[in-house]
């Protein structure tokens, strides 16, 4: 085999590995990012009163999405820790969404959730969830 057949070997395969590469770099471009299933809390209800039980029987995991519909103005959410969820008190720096669409990705472990207008917490409008 002469050295130009041996170049040109080279050349073919690098091509083939090269066009190879950059047609997997297109397709990953193209995917979005996994994430996990997308539930809206209390269902057609939506975050409202008593929809404390609304988890229950559901298997959550982390990167699952709530998303929780509302009136904006009149709740909101809030996340919090589980002395939060227990009190039904907001603590300093907890986040504060209010836009009535909110979109929240769950962390693996506990998840809590009120609305901290007054007494509607107290009122239901607060759920717990554990995800795996």
């Amino acid at each position: 085999m002469s050295a130009f057949q041996m170049t040109q070997g080279k050349g073919r395969g690098s091509a083939t590995l090269a066009v190879t590469m950059l047609t997997l770099i297109y397709l990953l471009a193209l995917t979005e990012p996994a994430e996990g299933a997308i539930y809206t809390v209390g269902d057609s209800s939506g975050w409202t009163f008593q929809v404390s039980g609304w988890p229950k029987g559901k298997s959550f995991k982390a990167d699952d999405v709530l998303v929780f519909n509302y009136s904006p103005g009149a709740h909101n959410v809030v996340a919090v820790n589980r002395a939060g969820y227990l009190s039904c008190r907001a603590p300093g720096g907890s986040k504060v969404y209010s836009s009535g669409k909110d979109r929240v990705k769950l962390v693996k472990g506990q998840n809590y959730f009120i609305c901290s207008f007054p007494g509607h917490c107290e009122g239901g409008m607060k759920i717990a969830i554990n995800a795996a």
